[in-house]
């Protein structure tokens, strides 16, 4: 089979040259032992990187033809690079992977035979979040628990290290939402998955590009994307202060009936303000949320835009369409 790795750069001027070798040396091996075809390539997207990341991507592509260097137009966030790479990519078989090596290399190996076997989808995940700081250990352990609980099908501990075959890009190419999150689309594509485990390393080089604010939107995509279970639990949370109201408000009768230690207007006034008007900016909130969604999916802008393809004209393989998707 064709293989084509997918590999989303933003910023990466520091941890290419130490990740593309290695790329280059697994797909090389991986050819010579016949594993995959002798026209398998690497597709490293640019992401509107500020740095001299795209030059260098120039720079590979030319120099070999197992690279194919995508620049977008602009920054659109990790998720529409790797779709843009997803989608313009033509292997049989296409691996996403981050340009930090953080993913064991090793088990590309196993998500091959996999492939092979029959299964069309084969998930990279984590044995364990050991490297982790604590924080972001225990919050993405809640936040999976949360996501499932919501009944969002998602894999524990699994990102978007990945192997997709043809059919099953195919049917992610149906979904035309804006707002993506790829770790719940595909799960919901079918098909025979299997899994394999590795453990997570540090960095290459370079720093993380998903920092603290990136990954709170990145949960909030993954929740309002796709389940309405708060709607639901804003008519619940409704239904249930108004039962909380109706008996601060006997309470308060009670009081003023039965004891001396009213305070005339504190339990009508106060108590009501601060409960429901917090209760209040939390609905505004999450409906808000919904709301944007909708009215970013409602534009149909296009999720990214391709500003030039480079690779070597004696690959002798067709050049993909630079156009959105």
């Amino acid at each position: 089979m064709k293989l084509s790795l997918v590999v989303p750069c933003y910023n990466e001027e520091e941890a290419l040259p130490h990740s593309a070798p290695r790329l280059a040396e697994l797909v090389r091996d991986l050819i010579a032992r016949g594993k995959i075809a002798g026209d398998s390539n690497i597709w490293l997207v640019d992401d509107g990187s500020k740095d001299g990341t795209w030059p260098l991507i120039e720079s590979l592509a030319r120099d070999s033809g197992l690279f194919v260097g995508v620049k977008m137009s602009r920054n659109l966030g990790h998720q529409n690079a790797l779709l843009c790479g997803l989608m313009s990519a033509d292997g049989d078989a296409v691996i996403s992977i981050d340009a930090d090596l953080q993913d064991d290399l090793a088990v590309i190996e196993k998500m091959v035979d996999e492939f092979a076997k029959g299964y069309e989808i084969v998930y990279g995940v984590r044995k364990a979040r050991d490297t982790d700081t604590w924080f972001k250990r225990w919050s993405a352990l809640r936040y999976y628990a949360l996501l499932r609980s919501l009944g969002v099908d998602i894999v524990p501990n699994h990102a978007d290290f990945r192997l997709m075959g043809r059919r099953s890009l195919q049917a992610l190419g149906e979904y035309a939402e804006v707002n993506l999150f790829l770790r719940g689309i595909i799960p919901q594509l079918g098909f025979r998955t299997a899994s394999v485990f590795y453990d997570r390393s540090e960095r290459v080089a370079g720093e993380s590009k998903y920092p603290l604010g990136k990954m709170i939107r990145l949960a909030l995509d993954g929740i309002t994307s796709f389940s309405a279970v708060p709607l639901r639990l804003i008519a619940g949370l409704g239904g249930f202060i108004c039962m909380l109201s109706l008996g601060m408000a006997f309470w308060a009768i009670a009081i003023k009936l039965f004891t001396t230690r009213a305070l005339p207007g504190w339990a009508s006034t106060t108590v009501p303000i601060y409960l429901l008007g917090g209760v209040q900016l939390l609905c505004i909130g999450i409906l808000g949320e919904y709301v944007a969604k909708t009215y970013s999916e409602t534009k149909g802008r296009p999720r990214y835009l391709i500003e030039k393809v480079e690779r070597r004209t004696d690959a002798g393989l067709p050049q993909p369409p630079q156009s959105e998707n």
